[in-house]
């Protein structure tokens, strides 16, 4: 079987202490960018055994190295800058960090530091899948501050950002990866309608969004390669197991399920937050696979198995039970800081979902 697998996960894990407190040294002086590299290796093998270990088919870096799931990515993008705001991004009941993104010069993709990440994991895979995580291109077209004077309209961004990002597919390529998936909350503004409101209030039209959307990603990987797999993750937000927004798939339905050209989607199912699976029935291509996010990674607690696998029935209603597939909803740590669980917690969770899929699909 091809990526994604039944027992599948989105990407990042908890970081642990060693590499917290070795970035704390860094950013004071006491250590060096190698040492600190080195000490990010030696943790990244210990995580690429566990995952082995929990039974996974797919591995990745856990994304070990960034502090953030999609500011260092964009960061490296050329024309693109890490920057301090007024106010982190605000989650229910907590704030991040004030960091946010902007486009400062003309995009572009050349010597981006993440490709000898991702040659470090391919090399010490073995016979698994490597993973790696990016940021959707939607995250820079419609979380960015784009300066007006580089990009006085939204086309000419937006194809710049396709080319950036087919440069970067076929560079991950080129390195050996084989399966890219590419994370995005932006898609949660069509779920509630305080995403609605948010759209209103920039001027634009929902229906044409949605579609520009869709154009963003399908034009991105109109060149991968036939044998690289690109999945999407759409992410309602997790910063210490909270989240942003709300609502289900049903308002972008159509385009994301019958529209979007990826080989697999990750979907957050975990809670009442998610909506039901009808929007599923959408689905118009057998070689397209559904992850259910039907294990939570916001809390520790394991969720009944049978529970588990009585939702899989039910979402198999409205796609074929062979093309779903099983995971975490989110992964464990979109940023440094991670959710509310431990580590332990953490590899339990992993286990349950192989042990579910493994009951479901045999």
């Amino acid at each position: 079987m091809k990526a994604p697998f039944y027992a599948d996960h989105v990407g990042s894990f908890l970081r642990p202490e060693r590499i917290k407190e070795a970035r704390l040294q860094k950013d004071n002086g006491e250590i060096s960018a190698a040492q600190l590299r080195s000490i990010e290796d030696e943790e990244i093998i210990r995580l690429v055994e566990k995952q082995k270990e929990a039974g996974l088919q797919a591995v990745t870096d856990g994304e070990m190295r960034r502090a953030w799931w999609h500011f260092d990515f964009l960061a490296g993008l050329d024309g693109v800058e890490l920057y301090e705001t007024e106010a982190g991004i605000q989650f229910a009941g907590v704030q991040t960090k004030a960091h946010g993104i902007k486009v400062t010069g003309k995009v572009d993709f050349t010597n981006h530091p993440m490709i000898e990440d991702y040659k470090f994991l391919h090399s010490i895979k073995g016979d698994h899948a490597a993973k790696f995580t990016i940021p959707s291109p939607n995250m820079l077209f419609f979380r960015g501050t784009i300066d007006e004077k580089v990009y006085p309209d939204h086309e000419a961004l937006l194809q710049d950002l396709v080319a950036a990002y087919q440069k970067a597919i076929q560079a991950f390529y080129d390195a050996g990866c084989r399966y890219l998936q590419l994370d995005d909350t932006a898609w949660a503004v069509f779920f509630s309608e305080k995403g609605k409101e948010q759209i209103a209030a920039r001027g634009q039209n929902p229906d044409e969004l949605l579609h520009t959307f869709q154009r963003a990603v399908n034009e991105s990987i109109a060149k991968k390669p036939e044998d690289m797999v690109i999945t999407m993750h759409i992410c309602r937000g997790n910063f210490k197991s909270t989240y942003t927004a709300s609502g289900g798939y049903d308002a972008a339905a159509e385009v994301i399920f019958g529209g979007l050209d990826v080989d697999g989607l990750f979907l957050e199912f975990d809670d009442e937050r998610s909506g039901g699976f009808e929007p599923l029935k959408f689905v118009n291509r057998p070689s397209l696979k559904i992850v259910l996010g039907l294990i939570t990674s916001k809390h520790g607690d394991l969720e009944d198995p049978e529970a588990v696998k009585a939702r899989i029935k039910e979402a198999a209603k409205w796609a074929p039970l062979e093309q779903l597939c099983l995971s975490p909803q989110c992964g464990f740590a979109s940023t440094e800081e991670g959710n509310l669980l431990t580590e332990e917690a953490q590899w339990a969770k992993v286990r349950h979902v192989v042990s579910i899929a493994n009951d479901v699909w045999k």
